[in-house]
Parts: C-alpha cells; structure tokens; sequence
C-alpha cells in the first residue's frame, strides 16, 4: 500500500543505530491522521484519499467545514490534503493512519517548504563567488553583468539576479526510516529535511524505489 501522512518536523539529533554506528536524524511527529474523504472514479472521476492532521478549535471552521468533518467523526482539524491512489477499497472513511504504517529501514520521501531567507544576493542565493576581496575593487558581492548594450536592450528572463530565497516546496527523496516510536506518533529519519522546527510536512512511500523493484 502506497502510504502518504501528514507530520511536523520537530527538530534534529543523533542516534546510535544496531550497528554501533552513530546516525544523524530528524525527528518528525507524523498523525495520527483520519481519512475524512473518499474519493472514486465511478464519482469523481478519480481515486484519492483525503486525509486530515492537527487539532483545531471548531471556532476557527465553518460550518461548512465541519460538515465535511462530520460525516468521518474526525472532529476539527487544522489541515487537511489529497493524495491519489490506486486502490480505495484498501481505505474506510473515518479509519486513523498512524506511524506504524511505516517500518525501520523503509526508503520514504519528504515534501515540504523551505525556510525563508527573504531578500538575498547572488553569492547567498546562486553561491556565486563573488569579485576581489581587496580594497578598493568595489566588486566584493555583486553578480556582475547583467543587461545588453543595442539587442536586444533588456536582462534575459531567467537570468540568476539578487532576489526572494526561499520559500519554496522541495522533496527529498529515498530518505531511511531509523526508528519508529509509534506510542509518541514519532519517525527518526537519517539526514535532513527542509523545514523550520515545527513545520508541517508530508511522508510518503519512496516514489522512485517503489519503481525501480517494479522494472526489476
């Protein structure tokens, strides 16, 4: 079954794995997540499971919203997303998907947003290197050239200028699950993720290793 949850990233730190082998990791809590959707190609046009993470005061939904919690008893919740799947009869509305979904030494992908470093130049943001560090160059951060002189007049679209970093979504894949603590909803996962501590993001099955065991 292709898994997909909701968590928050808690923060990094190391642990000592079976082999005596001191890993690097980061700690994300992931759900427990109800399915509060269940969507069908006979209904819908396409097979997907809705799924919700984090408690919320009902104050802060409407009506609307609670409506649609309803039907699976889920109560308020703070964030809800879609996932596609191949099959939904392996799914039931109102089940909870936990941690347990996944196991020590499963290949998983991480999506989430990176963190904002808000306006930057070139040497932060594309690491350019930047001219002469001596007095007097008065080219120590800048990224040089960037217009034409006749044709066509104008930069180039595209072109690698100082501007907003950061901010965006990312995935890191075929990350390894160290531990599963599932008494506290929580994955130890070797290397890092992007993210501020607290973060919301998103755990999968390992897209490309599912696809590589398939063609073999």
């Amino acid at each position: 079954m292709n898994v997909s949850l909701l968590g928050k990233k808690i923060g990094m730190t190391q642990v000592f794995g079976d082999d005596n082998r001191l890993y690097p990791v980061t700690v994300v809590q992931v759900g427990p997540c109800p399915i509060t959707q269940i969507k069908t190609v006979e209904k819908d046009g396409y097979n997907a499971v809705q799924i919700g993470y984090g408690e919320q005061k009902e104050s802060r939904l409407s009506k609307a919203e609670l409506g649609h919690l309803k039907g699976s008893k889920a109560g308020a919740l703070s964030h809800l997303k879609e996932f596609r799947v191949d099959d939904v009869s392996e799914f039931n509305l109102g089940d909870v998907l936990t941690v347990e979904s996944f196991k020590e030494g499963d290949k998983i992908d991480i999506i989430g947003t990176t963190k904002g470093r808000g306006f930057q130049g070139v040497v932060k943001r594309y690491n350019f290197a930047g001219g002469p560090a001596s007095h007097g160059s008065m080219f120590h951060r800048r990224g040089g050239s960037y217009g034409m002189c006749q044709w066509p007049g104008h930069v180039i679209k595209g072109k690698k200028m100082p501007g907003h970093m950061g901010t965006v979504q990312r995935t890191v894949q075929n990350l390894q699950v160290v531990k599963v603590i599932p008494e506290k909803n929580l994955l130890l996962i070797k290397g890092s993720m992007p993210g501020f501590n607290g973060a919301l993001v998103t755990v999968r099955t390992a897209i490309k290793k599912k696809r590589a065991q398939q063609a073999a």
